[in-house]
């Protein structure tokens, strides 16, 4: 687990240097002026806290140019563990695909963090903006799956196992349920794990408590009034995230490749999230609201069935050295 956070480290600091070379060539080539966003969303973010970033006059701009940039290091070198933390749980994307996942994750964190605080719309972005946030953050990638294809864990030395159609399949469906109930992404997994101790996927006893618990929250929470919509871009990214993490353990319990059944979780979980929020509106009409949120339950827990119970048992497949 050291070697992967270290190597995650490594794989987001060098990304955040290219990043800001990428950046500052791209202010050279067109005399574009710095980003204002870093500074305001450390503002916004205050705000968002009840606090003020300290000091008068330049002091104080010099404090949010800072924390701007430290803001920056800091989703640079998360995203990079990140990516580091998925390669070693088996998520083995080839290099190019893999550049675009890093990349696109970091860009997903900054931009969601500015929508979120309300610092700008990235929706409302033109063609300059979105070449000034794409293409450093491709960089990124290129530099963060650079590093982790070149310091393999000894797990990853093996040459990956594709995954079963059959298990993409049942990741798929485990995204949908997670659209519905985002905790079931790590419920599901974990509630029908199994309980011999050094088995593939396996789950502590505290593990399935918490995850019961969080299940079992959710699905009174949803039927508070004051639940906000499931498609706002924190919800939405909470639940695929989720959705993630729910295909990935599938794939790690037949200790197979993770990176097709992660991206049909993720897909799973775009189309769950956005046919049930249109269920729900759909059913306001014509039912009560307790009922259309009951009916979605069980569909959630169906699907979440369906995809966790089959191969819970099953000898996993055996990686081949290279």
């Amino acid at each position: 687990m050291t070697g992967t956070f270290l190597r995650g480290l490594a794989a987001g600091a060098l990304g955040t240097v290219v990043l800001d070379a990428a950046t500052s060539l791209d202010m050279a080539l067109r005399g574009r002026p710095a980003s204002s966003v870093p500074e305001r969303t450390v503002d916004a973010a205050a705000a968002a806290l009840d606090r003020d970033v300290p000091g008068r006059g330049q002091v104080r701009r010099n404090r949010r140019s800072a924390l701007g940039a430290l803001t920056g290091i800091g989703n640079g070198l998360a995203s990079g563990v990140l990516a580091s933390a998925l390669r070693s749980a088996g998520v083995r994307f080839p290099a190019p695909l893999g550049a675009l996942v890093a990349g696109g994750t970091s860009m997903a964190l900054t931009d969601g963090a500015v929508a979120a605080l309300g610092v700008e719309d990235p929706r409302t972005w033109g063609r300059e903006e979105w070449l000034a946030d794409v293409l450093p953050h491709l960089a990124y990638g290129a530099a963060v799956q650079t590093v982790l294809e070149s310091v393999p864990t000894d797990a990853e030395r093996a040459a990956p196992v594709p995954p079963p159609a059959a298990l993409t399949a049942r990741a798929l469906l485990l995204g949908v349920a997670t659209g519905g109930r985002s905790s079931l992404g790590f419920a599901g997994p974990a509630l029908t794990a199994p309980t011999r101790p050094g088995a593939p996927g396996h789950r502590s006893r505290p593990a399935r408590v918490v995850a019961l618990a969080s299940l079992a929250g959710e699905l009174v929470a949803d039927k508070h009034p004051a639940t906000p919509d499931r498609t706002q871009p924190g919800a939405l990214g909470g639940r695929l995230v989720a959705a993630a993490v729910g295909g990935t353990s599938l794939a790690a319990r037949e200790r197979v490749n993770g990176a097709l059944p992660l991206v049909a979780a993720v897909a799973g979980g775009l189309a769950g999230s956005v046919g049930g929020l249109r269920w729900r509106r759909w059913a306001a009409s014509r039912m009560p609201d307790l009922q259309a949120a009951l009916l979605e339950d069980a569909v959630a827990l169906g699907l979440a069935a369906a995809a966790c119970l089959p191969g819970r048992s099953r000898p996993p497949l055996v990686a081949v050295p290279r």
